[in-house]
């Protein structure tokens, strides 16, 4: 099972009031229904590929209107899909229509939000459950990149979305698609916002538990490359210096240096592998009396720029 299975699975186990159940299968219609008029009247077709959707939405519908509604399942032969199931509502569709607000007399059937169905908090969050019930989907937090979104039939209703999901903080995003709208969230704390606002208790849990993992993980790595990149930069200055000094061994008289440049050279190559804080808690022990890193860095620039000079006179 995937993540956003599991989610959904959890969401259509809740318990709710009829206001929220009205909510929620007016999002569930609008998203995922469309309105049908023929010689026998107004019927309402809703369609998915999840059986136990199709479960929950004749629950609700029965509850709310007490009737029964036509099922049909179609199976999709091409590329093995899953079967397609309608539910169809033909028993006071007009009354469905009107009390979900599924039709805008100047706009069409799902083109907004009413404000009446989301007044309550309560009732918001079924709205949003009932979307992302019928449309919606979450990256599994191990996933490379977080992600969540909820695929709309039209603009309108977009905007109406995101505008819902900002009472609650939610930042969310439209992108327009060939086949639709999607709205869509990429921050994780937002997503784990939203899992909670739906009442996804489960879900949240295990996505927070995998983002500490993973966050942990990236934390750790982070500081394993900056620890790589400090060693290699630290090998690297030592090996200029370890070069530099041989050039003053083979080309000068050693003997004419000062003792604080010889014992810049004694330590680097004693310890060719460590850095100058490294070599400063050295110094303690063979000179008895510490010698600081910046003191060594500066040793270090009279030693090159005594070799660079050495050279440049060598190859005149």
């Amino acid at each position: 099972m995937s993540f956003t299975s599991d989610t959904k699975r959890e969401l259509m186990a809740l318990e709710m009031t009829d206001c929220c159940r009205l909510a929620e299968l007016s999002a569930l219609l609008s998203v995922n229904g469309h309105l049908s008029i023929s010689n026998e009247g107004v019927s309402i077709t809703f369609q998915t590929t999840s059986l136990p959707l199709v479960r929950k939405v004749i629950t609700s519908i029965k509850k709310l209107y007490k009737i029964e509604v036509d099922v049909i399942s179609k199976a999709q032969v091409r590329l093995k899909k899953k079967n397609q199931y309608s539910v169809v509502i033909k028993q006071k569709a007009h009354t469905v229509v009107n009390e979900l607000a599924l039709m805008d007399q100047n706009k069409g059937f799902a083109q907004s939000i009413d404000e009446t169905l989301i007044l309550k908090p309560c009732d918001a969050r079924a709205y949003l459950r009932g979307v992302f019930l019928a449309s919606g989907s979450i990256n599994h937090p191990r996933s490379s990149s977080y992600h969540a979104e909820l695929a709309v039939p039209n603009e309108g209703f977009a905007e109406d979305l995101i505008d819902l999901m900002a009472r609650f903080d939610l930042n969310a995003k439209l992108h327009k698609k060939k086949r639709g709208m999607m709205v869509y969230l990429k921050e994780s704390e937002k997503i784990a916002d939203f899992l909670r606002i739906v009442d996804a208790t489960k879900a949240l849990l295990k996505f927070e538990d995998e983002r500490i993992k993973r966050d942990f993980v990236n934390s750790i790595t982070r500081v394993m490359n900056m620890e790589l990149a400090n060693q290699n930069k630290t090998l690297e200055a030592a090996k200029k210096q370890l070069k530099d000094i041989a050039v003053l061994e083979n080309l000068v008289d050693m003997e004419k240096l000062s003792e604080n440049l010889h014992q810049a050279i004694f330590l680097r190559k004693k310890y060719p592998e460590s850095s100058l804080q490294e070599l400063s808690e050295h110094s303690d022990e063979h000179f008895r009396k510490p010698i600081s890193k910046s003191g060594l860095n500066h040793r270090f620039r009279n030693i090159h720029q005594m070799a660079q000079e050495v050279l440049d006179d060598y190859n005149e």
